[in-house]
């Protein structure tokens, strides 16, 4: 393995933020929406694995680079070999904090190639860090973080916005006493609802769905659900949830 794409080589603070975050949605895939894939591809009989993000948002498990030393950070090794020592939700927890380790080494490796100094390195890092940990989005931690920074609003639900399949899931309008609308503050509560596949944030007019099972918020493209295909759901379980299912 080359390392996830050592070919490309960033040079600015931007470019490796870049890169992290490509590599990053790679990894939340496989530990997400294609969880059931990576669960049969860590098979324990095999030998050492490891877990590449690549700069493309795809993932891959296959053997480490066989350089000494590799070109790039390696990612742990052998994350197959825990997998039925363990329950499934903390062996992919421990994958998550493995690869949010390797994620910054691959960053900051860049950083020191190519001379970041002080304010460079800094930027990285505040680019890097208002972003969830793959761990987080993998435990849902990002979402309860996410609920606890929202005050209540005046809605009756404590949800971001209403639990509907078929609409992008625009602000629900609230008024005060003076009838003015509270919009700011919906706007606000929104934008601090992640993607429990990608871990970006909520943006207007994007279609968005939402577990009936585990209640995490997806957007449809990263699971694959358009509004006309999201009519005719009645309870919509995501990929990890129907995985889990299916293996009980």
């Amino acid at each position: 393995m080359d390392g996830g794409g050592a070919a490309y080589n960033p040079r600015t603070p931007e470019e490796v933020f870049r890169d992290f975050r490509g590599r990053r949605a790679g990894v939340v895939k496989a530990l997400t929406t294609d969880v059931e894939t990576f669960y049969q591809l860590c098979d324990p009989e095999k030998e050492n694995l490891c877990l590449y993000g690549l700069p493309n948002e795809t993932w891959d498990v296959t053997l480490p680079a066989e350089e000494v030393p590799p070109e790039l950070p390696e990612p742990a090794l052998g994350i197959n070999f825990a997998r039925d020592g363990m329950d499934e939700r903390d062996w992919l927890s421990l994958v998550a904090v493995h690869s949010d380790a390797w994620l910054l080494a691959v960053a900051f490796y860049f950083g020191a190639r190519f001379g970041f100094d002080k304010e460079a390195r800094k930027r990285l890092f505040t680019m890097i860090n208002n972003l969830p940990t793959i761990y987080e989005v993998v435990t849902g931690t990002a979402k309860k973080l996410s609920q606890e920074k929202t005050p209540n609003s005046s809605s009756k639900s404590n949800k971001p916005f209403a639990k509907t399949k078929n609409s992008k899931a625009p602000p629900q309008k609230d008024f005060d006493e003076s009838g003015e609308e509270e919009l700011e503050e919906d706007e606000d509560e929104h934008g601090n609802t992640l993607c429990g596949a990608c871990g970006d944030n909520y943006v207007n007019d994007e279609f968005w769905i939402c577990c009936d099972v585990c209640e995490r918020w997806f957007h449809g493209k990263c699971v694959k659900i358009t509004p006309a295909r999201a009519e005719h759901i009645k309870q919509y379980k995501c990929p990890a949830c129907s995985n889990k299912r299916a293996r009980a």
